[in-house]
């Protein structure tokens, strides 16, 4: 699937989340949000006390990134696919005033969103960024920890986002992040529904792929960690909406997608010794 078609899809889509905001109790028309298995019940309440409530409503992760990593004050963190801001705003406060938090999104409604919730909230130690996932708009070795929120899996071309993030973490940075993985083969019309792509489930990696491509990527002290296993009927209502016979694949897909905790490290620098410095 071209990764052009893919951006433009995921951009219209939540574009549309984002301009939908305070129209309905409801985040806005997508698949993947609005109280669905994958999306509820991810932060506490003492967590998201105090945050704006838009930023809240269109969460629309599968995880909580920020509960996966021990973020110090004078951190730098970035965010890819910051949406509207929850997880910004929640790191942003653990790295306090010395510390700096990106959120890097592509989508022009989400980031005015994003900068609005930043307002609400105070957040003077925020930024958000325009750009992709796959060519970060940040210098080499400029960020201490990355985290992201189910979007790694709508990008196309993964090796590329994995190859970036490698590339602006400092030497020791971490990797942490919630994204939903595969528990081995899904049927092909899966993989092939755009409607499912920019829902959170046709582009997702397996675990062992996603693995793979982190060390590929230069990672170490890689793992996956499935936390929430879905069944069939958690997905029923957005897999018949997008056209799939969902009696005749649910042998094939039942607790084969599940949201994950990724976690991954960038190997500190080698020291110098000697005249020379090791290779």
């Amino acid at each position: 699937m071209a990764s052009s078609h893919v951006q433009d899809a995921v951009r219209e889509k939540y574009g549309e989340i984002a301009r939908s905001v305070g129209a309905s109790r409801c985040c806005g028309p997508t698949a993947c949000g609005c109280g669905d298995p994958i999306t509820s019940d991810l932060y506490s309440s003492s967590e998201t006390a105090g945050l704006p409530p838009e930023a809240v409503a269109v969460s629309l992760g599968c995880g909580n990134p920020t509960a996966l990593i021990d973020l110090k004050p004078g951190d730098t963190v970035l965010d890819l696919g910051s949406g509207g801001g929850i997880d910004v705003l929640l790191s942003a406060k653990r790295v306090g005033p010395s510390g700096k938090v990106y959120g890097l999104d592509m989508t022009d409604d989400m980031l005015a969103l994003a900068r609005e919730n930043q307002r609400k909230a105070g957040a003077t130690n925020v930024e958000f960024l325009k750009g992709t996932i796959e060519a970060i708009p940040l210098p080499d070795q400029s960020v201490d920890v990355i985290i992201s929120n189910c979007v790694i899996n709508l990008s196309v071309d993964k090796d590329a986002v994995l190859r970036e993030a490698f590339r602006v973490l400092k030497p020791g940075g971490r990797f942490a992040v919630s994204d939903v993985v595969l528990r081995g083969e899904v049927p092909p019309e899966i993989r092939r529904s755009l409607e499912l792509w920019v829902g959170c489930v046709a582009g997702a990696l397996r675990d062992d792929d996603y693995v793979s491509k982190l060390q590929a990527a230069g990672f170490t002290d890689t793992s996956v960690e499935p936390w929430r296993v879905y069944q069939v009927d958690d997905a029923r209502g957005f897999l018949a909406d997008a056209g799939v016979d969902v009696e005749r694949i649910a042998p094939e897909v039942d607790g084969k997608v599940a949201s994950a905790f990724i976690r991954a490290r960038k190997a500190e620098a080698k020291a110098c010794c000697g005249p020379t410095c090791c290779s």
